[in-house]
């Protein structure tokens, strides 16, 4: 099998199927109202993710916690990488006050790596789910978490505070994980995603496309996924951040999107996200349910 790819000469547009509605709505307005006002620190207006718009109309936020300077340096990544600041011991407050000012119905924590901590940031983890809990006892919750380096202690920390879905990105393939994510390990990452899984979590996890990889190695990773219990998967395209990141190899399709989608669901997820846009929030809220 032979992947569908497009060629990604130098200076070349963006395929027609990347092109990005601005966000609109009232809903949307609203909540961009208060993001601006309150100085609410929401990864979807940092990230200037592609479906901001629609994930607020439906009530859906991402917000990043431990600071935004990583200990990690990703080939993929736009979030600064260095020494990060002291932790914010009110950040969990902070977090779940802006919850509830945004009225949202279904969050999603994330965070950068920290390694430089003993505890990883898992107790800021745990802290921020129960914070939230107590400020939004409506609000379901899906925690993207580092991998930890695959320390069961720290994952405990997780599993106890029981969030809906604990989610984990592969990121990639196996062959290219040194190259896109340095500090990472393909199998730690997998190993954790079966450790929660044992524990009785929902799983998620997400993987970028265009960064070279062949089909062949994709139906692989998601093979490998669903063999340690993966319940829900997202695949979307890699978008080159600065010039200074990996660079887009290929565009992948539609059809090929597709084509993963109807893959995934043969395989058993219980929920398959893909195409070009797809983030690993997209469509976050159905999969707590």
């Amino acid at each position: 099998m032979s992947e569908q790819l497009v060629a990604t000469p130098q200076k070349v547009k963006k395929p027609k199927w990347l092109r990005v509605k601005l966000p609109v709505g009232k809903k949307y307005t609203e909540l961009r109202g208060l993001v601006d006002k309150y100085k609410l620190n929401t990864i979807c207006t940092s990230g200037s993710c592609p479906n901001m718009g629609e994930c607020w109309g439906e009530g859906t936020a991402t917000f990043m916690i431990l600071g935004n300077i990583c200990t990690r340096s990703c080939g993929f990544c736009g979030v600064k990488t260095g020494r990060p600041e002291t932790v914010e011991w009110d950040e969990p407050e902070k977090v779940a006050r802006s919850i509830k000012l945004m009225n949202i119905k279904h969050a999603v924590l994330t965070s950068v790596d920290r390694d430089d901590l003993k505890d990883g940031g898992s107790i800021i983890w745990a802290e921020t789910v129960n914070a939230v809990r107590r400020a939004n006892p409506k609000t379901t919750l899906e925690t993207l978490i580092p991998d930890f380096q695959g320390n069961e202690k720290l994952l405990d920390r997780i599993i106890k505070v029981a969030p809906e879905v604990v989610s984990h990105n592969m990121e990639t393939v196996r062959r290219l994980t040194r190259e896109v994510r340095i500090q990472a390990k393909y199998d730690r990452s997998l190993g954790v995603l079966k450790y929660l899984k044992e524990q009785g979590m929902r799983t998620k996890s997400g993987i970028m496309l265009g960064l070279g990889e062949t089909e062949e190695e994709v139906i692989q990773t998601m093979k490998d996924l669903r063999n340690v219990g993966l319940d829900i998967i997202t695949i979307g395209q890699y978008l080159q951040p600065t010039k200074k990141h990996l660079p887009v190899k290929s565009f992948i399709t539609p059809e090929q999107f597709k084509k993963y989608e109807t893959l995934g669901l043969e395989m058993g997820f219980m929920y398959v996200e893909s195409g070009a846009l797809v983030r690993s929030s997209y469509k976050a809220h159905k999969h707590a349910s």
